[in-house]
């Protein structure tokens, strides 16, 4: 019994290597892929062979939405794989394909006329009937152009052979009602014929992230090459979508980022502030897309939109002042196009690589640039002192970055543009209020016109104006109270100041000459351009006894208030008009003895001269 148990065994294994044996002396050219294209192998898994007309492909994007792909077939075959029951594939078994036809007249003369041209291949097929020698020659010349192989995540290279064919193919007008050739808007390809299929992109989406951080311009992917039957095809677009960042450099702690352990990337430092004038350093920064290494020409720019209140630092001859650098290796300046209209309507500083690919570095040698690579730009913009009134002061100047980039490897043309990433610079400005200490006719504290101030941030040298520009010239810097008693200055970045008054109104004393000591504290920056208002217990007023008005400082937006209060004059005591009459009284007695004194030395004269 047992004999014959082993009996039948041995013939149904003999059963089952014999229908293997009949499915490869059946392939009229065998070829096996996976992913992009996978070396041919004879191998068997364990199961049973089952050819199948037909297979289910997905393509699946997390982060982007409403992308439409293209599959086109450019082989026909049957398709074999192993079963490990009925209907149910072995995925870990490698896919055959066996009675190999063109898909298509069209697709055939796009391949074939792809590589007529090239007459140093003699290895390429003479017929272009022939589609097993074509697939054969494809595998071949694919497997000698990627030595590691290649599989679902492979970029291809431009130039190889399968990028080539993708190309040629994507040139090919057709539609769904033509054979082979299907899209889909879901990345969902159902009940697809069964054969060696490209699939690529058909027309972009946009990223499915409500706050769209990573850009809202989906890219083209890589082309994907895969066979169709058997197990179902799971597949992720192979592209990434360039990310871009904005930071701005807090003169409070000379940094580009909130956290040291992070990059810009990660954490960019968005806020800043700075007083009128000054230089404010930014800094935009940019990666590129995973497939790069697809694209002949990769085109790059950067498009920073200033507030109207800012401009950029500029050359003497107009031009804005950038340094560029991919890593830490600095950019020659030809590589890159800087442009600045500097129209009121069109504030914007775009900094463009027509081929990033093609960069050099200042000794004129290539940079190398791939899917790691960074790209720095950096410059300084500035608060335009003419510019700044009581309205922005606490408020965010915002600009604005975005990058236009290449986002299909086949056409040069095409672009996306990923969302803008703001950053923020604030300034400040002070109300101060002058009075005198008697009251005027509403019984309040009497408003005093035309005194004169000086400021200075302590340890300071140089002169504020009313504007916030500053000077060594101090007559040029006075500032003079108006009808209400005010100095208003803006742009005013924090710190601590000195107000001095150096004139003080007709009859009143000069209680100011040592100076109003004052600081303006921001507290904490917030990194989404809300409004600041000064730290009320950090705006440290400070004089002598009674010349800022108690609980006259106060905080508001961007502003910093206080009253400083001169003492009014006052004459020597009088005795009243008894006193005064005296004084006269006194002054006629003097006058009489001395007319007295005259005449009698006149008389005495006139008598010597009669003897």
């Amino acid at each position: 019994m047992e004999f014959e148990q082993k009996a039948e065994e041995k013939k149904m294994s003999m059963s089952k290597n014999i229908a293997r044996l009949a499915v490869t002396a059946g392939l009229t050219a065998a070829l096996s892929f996976g992913g992009v294209m996978a070396p041919v192998t004879m191998a068997f898994a364990e199961g049973t062979p089952v050819a199948t007309a037909s297979g289910n492909v997905t393509i699946s994007d997390e982060d982007y939405a409403g992308t439409t792909y293209k599959g086109i077939k450019i082989f026909s075959a049957t398709v074999t794989q192993d079963q490990t029951s009925t209907n149910v594939w072995d995925s870990t078994d490698e896919k055959t394909l066996s009675d190999i036809k063109w898909a298509s007249d069209e697709v055939r003369d796009a391949v074939t006329e792809e590589f007529n041209s090239d007459t140093t291949d003699s290895s390429k097929p003479t017929n272009p009937n022939d589609a097993a020698a074509w697939a054969k020659w494809i595998k071949t010349k694919t497997k000698g152009e990627y030595e590691a192989g290649t599989n679902q995540t492979t970029n291809l290279n431009v130039g190889t052979t399968l990028d080539r064919i993708a190309k040629a193919l994507e040139k090919v007008t057709a539609t769904n009602a033509t054979t082979g050739w299907k899209t889909s808007t879901d990345g969902k390809f159902n009940d697809l014929p069964a054969g060696y299929w490209l699939f690529v992109t058909d027309q972009p989406g946009s990223t499915k992230d409500t706050n769209k951080t990573n850009g809202n311009d989906d890219a083209f992917t890589s082309p994907i090459f895969t066979i169709v039957g058997g197990a179902a095809v799971n597949a992720k677009p192979k592209k990434s979508v360039p990310n871009v960042t904005k930071a701005v450099k807090d003169d409070k702690n000379g940094k580009f980022v909130t956290d040291n352990s992070k990059d810009v990337f990660s954490a960019p430092n968005k806020s800043a502030d700075s007083a009128s004038e000054q230089p404010i350093d930014y800094q935009l920064a940019g990666t590129v897309a995973s497939n790069i290494n697809t694209y002949t020409k990769y085109s790059y720019a950067f498009t920073d939109e200033l507030p109207s209140t800012m401009v950029p630092v500029c050359d003497e001859n107009g031009k804005p002042v950038v340094k560029v650098k991919i890593g830490d290796t600095a950019v020659a300046d030809n590589c890159y196009t800087v442009s600045y209209p500097s129209e009121e309507s069109n504030n914007k500083l775009t900094v463009s690589f027509d081929n990033l690919k093609e960069v050099k570095n200042e000794a004129g040698e290539p940079i190398v640039v791939d899917v790691n690579s960074r790209v720095y730009v950096n410059y300084q913009a500035k608060l335009v002192a003419n510019k700044i009134n009581e309205n922005i002061l606490g408020k965010a100047q915002t600009n604005t970055v975005k990058l236009t980039y290449s986002n299909n490897p086949h056409n040069t043309d095409s672009t996306g543009t990923t969302v803008t990433h703001p950053a923020y610079d604030y300034t400040y400005g002070i109300d101060v209020t002058k009075v005198g200490s008697d009251k005027d006719e509403t019984g309040n504290l009497k408003k005093l016109q035309g005194v004169q101030f000086t400021l200075k941030e302590e340890y300071s040298n140089e002169f504020i104006k009313a504007d916030g520009t500053t000077t060594t010239d101090k007559d040029a810097a006075i500032l003079t109270t108006n009808d209400k008693g005010m100095i208003n200055v803006v742009g005013l970045d924090e710190g601590t100041y000195i107000l001095k008054e150096v004139t003080p109104a007709p009859g009143y004393n000069n209680s100011a000459s040592n100076g109003v000591k004052f600081t303006i504290a921001r507290g904490t920056l917030k990194q989404d351009g809300s409004e600041v208002i000064p730290d009320k217990n950090s705006a440290q007023v400070t004089a002598a006894d009674g010349v800022v008005k108690d609980g006259s400082a106060v905080t508001s937006t961007g502003k910093l208030s206080f009253i400083i209060v001169d003492q009014k004059g006052s004459n020597l005591p009088l005795t009243g008009l008894n006193g005064v009459t005296f004084t006269w009284i006194a002054g006629g007695a003097v006058l009489v003895i001395g007319v007295a004194h005259l005449i009698r030395s006149r008389k005495q004269a006139e008598e010597s001269e009669q003897e």
